[in-house]
């Protein structure tokens, strides 16, 4: 996207005006995208994006500029821009640096073969949504309307800065989602399920579209039968995988570095302290083959890496972004990440999840007499000062004498992390992950969960029922 020479060109100007570290992160990204309503389609786009950021640090303060274009003028804009905001207008000196690049140049994580989306006919795509359709329909008349959505899309970056890193990368990623609304005496209920991958359009040998929307179909028909579920404090159970998501909010936010060097996070200076049951390690992990939030190299140029952040149940590190790692005197663990070539890169998860334990599920559900089931979970909201959480448990069920049986509304799971993490007194072998969305600071990037299925010795209820 950019050769080297006009790289150390736009590095050198913007070192010239009295930047002491200059970084270039140039963006080409392609995507498309097919909707499946009502028996047809209502959707088929495809796009492109493309351009180029600058980030310009003096002392504690960064500028920060971009150009969709890759002409040398516009780049030298970007350059003088960047670095006008990160200096005093007063100040300025003449340097530049002869870069010696230290290239690393696609270091894909091993995958196998990849399908290119762009080389997928559209009409392939959309047969695969014409067979999700079909296939929820076919479970039943209580189903009264199916969506499905393909999209894919395919990345390349590079990043160059003036410590003489030149590093690129070439990521795909492919999803599948079905919804289903089914309708009965009890009023509308909704089943979803997604399937989304780091791969190409070998996805689909993996996945059975038809399956992905049978499961989505009878999910929302068994919510027809639905009981409202009781409020209070009481064990919980919840499926392997499906809860990933809470201890990502709950949890993993409080431990990126932003929050702990501003000291907002309730994790703050607790370096080797028990945080949680010593049956927990939490991990982050950006190397996962095939896994929603995995990459080569993040979008500061660091490969990416296996981050251990709690170990039995001992707090042992933060995930770390390039700028504040250096300002701590250590190394980026590989979490500096950005939406897009318009944003600065900030402190992310990539793959969180809790590693399994020695139990069986089963035995963990015989085990609990009374309680909730949980089978997924929906969206949340965490505060990462105190660790206080509200989570959507948007399938789940009672255990009653061991047994997992009457289904429930939609209702809520109410807690604290920190707390919540030290009432885990049972993980099962059954590892499991799903893929998910996370917005921090307006910026949206692609995320990992996972977890088996564990029991929490007692969190609130928020439901409905008065028995």
């Amino acid at each position: 996207m950019i050769d080297q020479d006009l790289a150390q060109e736009t590095i050198n100007l913007a070192l010239s005006r009295g930047a002491e570290f200059v970084e270039l992160f140039a963006e080409d990204k392609r995507g498309m995208a097919a909707g499946f309503d009502d028996g047809k389609v209502e959707e088929l786009s495809s796009g492109r994006d493309r351009g180029v950021g600058v980030r310009a640090i003096r002392g504690e303060t960064t500028g920060y500029a971009y150009t969709s274009e890759f002409s040398k003028q516009a780049l030298f804009k970007a350059a003088e821009a960047a670095s006008s905001i990160a200096i005093d207008s007063q100040e300025s000196k003449s340097l530049s640096v002869d870069l010696h690049w230290q290239s690393k140049a696609d270091p894909r994580v091993p995958g196998g073969s990849i399908m290119w989306p762009e080389s997928v006919a559209k009409a392939d795509k959309v047969r695969l949504l014409e067979l999700a359709n079909k296939s929820a329909r076919a479970q039943g008349g209580d189903i009264a309307q199916v969506s499905c959505g393909y999209a894919d899309s395919r990345r390349k970056i590079l990043v160059a800065n003036s410590n003489g890193l030149w590093a690129t990368d070439d990521q795909v990623r492919t999803r599948f989602m079905v919804s289903c609304v089914a309708v009965g005496d009890t009023g509308m209920q909704m089943g979803f399920e997604v399937a989304a991958s780091t791969r190409g359009f070998e996805h689909f040998e993996e996945v059975d579209v038809e399956e992905l929307a049978r499961l989505a179909a009878e999910r929302a028909i068994r919510k027809l039968s639905a009981k409202p579920a009781p409020t209070g404090p009481m064990p919980v159970v919840i499926k392997g995988g499906s809860g990933g998501i809470l201890f990502h909010e709950a949890c993993g936010h409080g431990l990126e570095a932003d929050h702990i060097v501003k000291g907002t996070s309730v994790y703050a200076n607790r370096i080797g302290e028990l945080v949680a049951s010593d049956l927990v390690t939490l991990v982050d992990d950006g190397t996962v083959s095939g896994e929603w939030g995995t990459y080569s190299i993040d979008d500061e140029g660091k490969p990416a890496c296996r981050n251990v952040l709690i170990e039995n149940g001992l707090l042992v590190d933060y995930m770390w972004d390039g700028c504040r790692a250096s300002r701590q005197g250590r190394d980026s663990s590989g979490n500096g990440r950005r939406q897009s070539y318009q944003h600065l890169p900030m402190v992310r998860m990539t793959n969180t999840y809790i590693l399994g334990g020695t139990s069986k599920a089963e035995d963990i559900i015989s085990d609990t007499d009374h309680g909730i089931y949980v089978a997924k979970l929906g969206g949340g909201q965490v505060d990462t000062a105190t660790g206080d959480f509200v989570f959507g448990m948007v399938e789940a069920y009672l255990i009653e004498d061991g047994q997992i049986t009457t289904p429930l509304r939609d209702a809520n799971l109410i807690g604290n992390g920190p707390e919540i993490l030290k009432k885990v007194d049972c993980i099962a072998d059954d590892f499991a992950t799903t893929p998910g969305t996370c917005g921090k600071d307006g910026q949206q990037v692609p995320v990992g969960c996972g977890q088996p299925t564990l029991r929490i010795s007692e969190i609130t209820i928020g439901g409905t029922s008065n028995g």
